[in-house]
């Protein structure tokens, strides 16, 4: 039964994203606002990387800094996307079995898959949370079989 179900099924669209020039600081931000713990970073409409809040965390100063809150601040509203971004982000195609998605995901050790066309253009996201989603409701939805 779920080998039948695609990633267009599932995932995430419209997606929310960030350009590569977008402050870490705004980037945190859009994160907290919206209960998410990744954003696509986009460029002319293509995929060119993915931020994580644990990209923004390894970014954050450590508490033993001797910089003061406005240094600090100021420093971090300077630090972009593009400096902490990972460039080389697993991606799935929506045609592709929601499944292998989810193998991929296991596989690679990460908790999302960008969903691209064949030009990079990205079209969504695909998350451990739209997986649950699929199964949570594919459990409901199952016949029922009388004994």
């Amino acid at each position: 039964m779920l080998e039948n179900v695609k990633v267009s099924e599932w995932m995430t669209s419209p997606v929310i994203t960030v350009s590569p020039s977008t402050s870490i600081s705004a980037a945190h931000q859009i994160m907290k606002e919206n209960g998410i713990r990744r954003v696509p970073v986009v460029e002319n409409d293509h995929l060119v990387g993915i931020i994580t809040i644990g990209d923004v965390r390894e970014a954050s100063p450590s508490d033993a800094t001797t910089l003061s809150i406005w240094e600090l601040n100021y420093l971090w509203a300077q630090l972009t996307v593009e400096r902490v971004m990972s460039r080389k982000v697993k991606t799935v195609s929506a045609e592709q079995c929601i499944l292998d998605a989810a193998q991929l995901m296991l596989d690679h050790k990460v908790s999302g898959l960008p969903v691209v066309d064949e030009n990079g253009k990205l079209l969504g996201i695909l998350t451990e949370s739209d997986i649950f989603r699929m199964l949570v409701k594919s459990r409901t939805q199952a016949p029922t079989s009388s004994s």
